[in-house]
């Protein structure tokens, strides 16, 4: 599941982002002809990895063409045009790439969803969850952090003390199997000890 960022994830809040969708962050060099190793957000690799398709930074200020794209030990391996040896390919590391989202069903067959549409959605244990808990509501998503592995923090609505008055969970469909925007919920799949007081 993926985060699609938006003007709030950004230090400067006059230029909006809410179009970009995440797809990789680069990693070290391969060998010495340019490649990189990168670290995938996107749940159609294969798609937006194909030869010639254009990915760029945060600020749009550069764009990468794909060259080639390859797996090798469950690892992405790009080669993009502008990354013709190693020194090019270590310079590069760290580098977050992005997508332009067309529209909400591009967002959708992605399995992501923008922070400012997950914020203020109704938090509910999921029917049949793993605890065995009659499915309620446990609270709000207050904000979404955007790492290596997106969080959800959700105030609960019947905290254990004043320390623990919001909790945060792992946006992995695992854990998060339903987001249902429209309808002003998501529903949760947490394993014991993930939400104080629960269990």
């Amino acid at each position: 599941m993926n985060v699609a960022l938006d003007q709030q994830s950004f230090d400067n809040p006059q230029q909006s982002r809410n179009d970009l969708l995440r797809v990789c962050r680069i990693g070290k060099a391969q060998g010495l002809k340019g490649e990189v190793t990168v670290q995938i957000f996107t749940d159609e690799p294969y798609e937006r990895f194909e030869p010639g398709n254009v990915l760029c930074t945060a600020d749009g200020e550069r764009e990468f063409v794909i060259e080639n794209a390859r797996t090798f030990k469950n690892r992405w391996i790009l080669l993009f045009e502008e990354s013709q040896n190693r020194n090019d390919a270590e310079a590069l590391n760290g580098t977050e790439l992005y997508v332009h989202a067309e529209d909400a069903q591009e967002l959708a067959a992605e399995n992501a969803w923008y922070i400012k549409d997950l914020v203020g959605l109704q938090a509910r244990l999921c029917e049949e969850n793993q605890l065995g808990l009659t499915p309620k509501v446990i609270g709000k998503v207050v904000d979404v952090l955007d790492g290596a592995q997106s969080l959800l923090k959700i105030r609960l609505d019947h905290p254990i003390d004043e320390e623990n008055k919001t909790v945060l969970v792992p946006f992995v469909e695992a854990i998060v199997p339903e987001v249902d925007v429209a309808n002003g919920y998501l529903t949760i799949d947490p394993p014991g000890g993930l939400i104080p007081g629960l269990l």
